[in-house]
């Protein structure tokens, strides 16, 4: 109760943002995020139809009184290509925030760190809140915190890979440094992962495959919720430290032989 974080001047009780890509439908996509207890929903610009309001669109089924919705670049390789894409989602409505993405490779989908900084400083300028996915590397995501960005977004694992938190030592070594927060956007393929990224002491988690790729997504967005409030709370409290021998947990002091 009142844990919360802020990001652009908006506060968050919820600590997990969905992703909308990959579910079976809108109405599929609309019960997992009401699922999931978020607050904040990405939507790729590149996926919507921001021409024609009349047709059935994915923004018809996200409530913008109950939700942020975090426009994102997804697809783009270019930084020119990535601003282009936040200008256009500002336009039609979306909002100040952006989750910027500038894709280097298409077989891994890691990102370009020097395009992705050559576009946040540019969307900073521009008055975006910039929340820029990145690669694990501490020296980018000062980099970037120090161009103005609002948070940073270290990929756990690839993109859609499930393989959870990959490099916990990195994330680490970011969380140090951080005067932003950091949220760990990728990778996270189960409730288990989730957990143990929020347990680094992670402002949040970014899932979108994890939840839609499952046979039953909905069921997944509720585990997810769990698993991120677990992973706080056991962070907040703090695990006791790793031994390598045992200790007895009942006291044998002052015990009669």
């Amino acid at each position: 109760m009142g844990d919360t974080w802020s990001i652009g001047g908006r506060a968050f009780s919820s600590r997990l943002i969905v992703g909308t890509g990959k579910y079976a439908s809108f109405e599929q996509t609309r019960q997992a995020i009401e699922a999931s207890g978020t607050e904040m929903v990405t939507v790729a610009v590149r996926r919507v139809n921001l021409s024609d309001k009349s047709q059935d669109s994915l923004l018809h089924y996200i409530d913008p009184k109950r939700y942020v919705i975090l426009p994102n670049t997804a697809g783009c390789y270019t930084a020119d290509e990535a601003v282009r894409y936040a200008r256009l989602g500002r336009e039609v409505g979306l909002g100040e925030f952006v989750k910027l993405e500038v894709i280097g490779d298409p077989k891994t989908l890691f990102p370009d760190n020097e395009a992705t900084l050559e576009a946040a400083k540019a969307l900073v300028k521009e008055g975006f809140v910039v929340m820029p996915y990145t690669s694990d590397d501490p020296i980018m995501a000062h980099k970037l915190q120090d161009a103005g960005c609002a948070a940073v977004m270290p990929l756990g694992a690839p993109i859609g890979s499930g393989l959870g938190l990959r490099n916990p030592y990195n994330v680490r070594i970011i969380l140090e440094a951080a005067k932003v927060p950091v949220i760990v956007d990728a990778g996270v393929g189960t409730a288990s992962d989730a957990a143990i990224a929020m347990e680094q002491g992670c402002t949040a988690v970014l899932i979108n495959t994890g939840i839609a790729g499952a046979k039953d997504p909905v069921l997944m967005a509720q585990a997810m919720k769990d698993a991120v409030a677990a992973g706080r709370k056991a962070f907040l409290a703090g695990r006791i430290p790793k031994k390598l021998y045992a200790q007895a947990s009942s006291p044998v002091d002052g015990m009669i032989e």
